[in-house]
């Protein structure tokens, strides 16, 4: 659009509209009125600028996360970390779930813990951090623990309530809900926002935009939301935008638990990963409630590179994690694996695409 959203002319009111309609829809999808909104390049770089303010300007000598946490979290606290003189506790994941124990993230807490970051859900092997008691019994430690959430990968997946889990800072990525790269999305608890941290100084203390948005970036939030709600005004006749959005988001949750099931157990004459001879799934919890819909799975007979290019060649499109790249050898490593196949299909898959994955599998198990 060929003006500035902050000028006065017809164009630069409708770009604010779509501004504010883009942050109110923010705030519809995580439940939440108050704090500040934060649009980024990526989610990445939002999680860095989080980080940095509360490491840089809260007192503690030290800080905890998880051996989980993608880079952009993990490389994030170790940096402002040894930029503050602070420890960095590590919670250990648990090789059977996939995930980390909240035993052991509460057990590295104490009076003098800066901030706990950790991911809403395992991008590794889709197991479901229990947010909800994590943040109760942290605070319960240390009342006023400032908590960081990374939902980047679980955001598509579940419904978020900021209002039952009142973290400081979480962020997503509207490119995981078919929205455009080049943008992540942070939303800030009032007293996170009020930390020092780039801003324009004519700007209210609260504001960490830094010069003029991108309106697209707020027209693509409020898409992926008209969409949600309109699944879920489906199976719901509320007009309320947040109840249409937790029933969109509630059928999407259970259309993949179902597709997780077949994937797992198997659909119609096509036997599942659990059954076949050759393949080993791992992180196989048996509640389905705790995991997003990812597995993790490895072949006999194929290096986990080598089995995504036969599945490629085969048309079917997963994603090799392996403990030489940046992105998964750290939490490949918690699990003593030298590597896995991810399978990360969406809602908008249905049983026959399952059918036709396993049936490819079974191929790929004879070669």
């Amino acid at each position: 659009m060929p003006d500035c959203p902050e000028r006065i002319h017809e164009r630069a009111r409708y770009l604010q509209d779509v501004q504010a309609r883009g942050e109110s829809d923010i705030r519809t999808m995580l439940n939440t009125r108050d704090g500040s909104i934060y649009m980024s390049l990526t989610a990445s770089a939002a999680m860095f600028d989080m980080v940095r303010a509360i490491m840089e300007n809260v007192p503690g000598t030290n800080a905890v996360t998880t051996i989980l946490e993608h880079p952009s979290s993990f490389d994030a606290m170790t940096y402002y970390a040894q930029r503050t003189d602070k420890a960095l506790r590590v919670a250990p994941s648990n090789p059977e779930t996939g995930g980390v124990d909240v035993d052991e993230i509460v057990a590295l807490i104490d009076a003098d813990t800066a901030l706990l970051s950790v991911m809403y859900a395992s991008n590794i092997s889709g197991a479901k951090f229990d947010i909800e008691t994590l943040v109760e019994r942290a605070r319960a430690k240390k009342p006023g623990l400032f908590i960081i959430v990374d939902a980047v990968q679980h955001a598509p997946h579940g419904v978020i309530d900021l209002q039952k889990t009142p973290v400081d800072g979480i962020n997503f990525a509207p490119y995981k809900f078919f929205g455009c790269r080049g943008s992540g999305v942070a939303w800030l608890s009032p007293r996170a926002a009020m930390l020092p941290h780039h801003r324009l100084a004519a700007k209210q203390q609260a504001a960490w935009e830094l010069g003029s948005p991108a309106p697209a970036q707020f027209a693509v939030v409020s898409e992926i939301v008209d969409y949600v709600t309109w699944i879920g005004g489906h199976f719901s006749d509320a007009t309320d935008r947040r109840e249409l959005f937790v029933q969109g988001m509630h059928r999407i949750e259970l259309h993949e638990r179902a597709l997780l099931h077949a994937l797992l157990d198997g659909h119609g004459a096509q036997r599942g990963l659990r059954q076949m001879v050759g393949v080993d799934v791992f992180w196989d919890h048996p509640d389905l409630t705790r995991r997003d819909l990812i597995i993790g799975v490895g072949f006999a007979n194929l290096h986990p590179t080598d089995a995504v290019r036969e599945y490629e060649r085969r048309g079917v499109i997963v994603y090799e994690r392996v403990a030489s790249s940046l992105y998964s050898g750290r939490m490949l490593d918690s699990f003593s694996l030298p590597g896995a196949v991810r399978i990360s299909p969406l809602h908008c898959h249905a049983p026959g695409d399952v059918e036709r994955f396993l049936a490819v599998t079974e191929e790929l198990t004879a070669i």
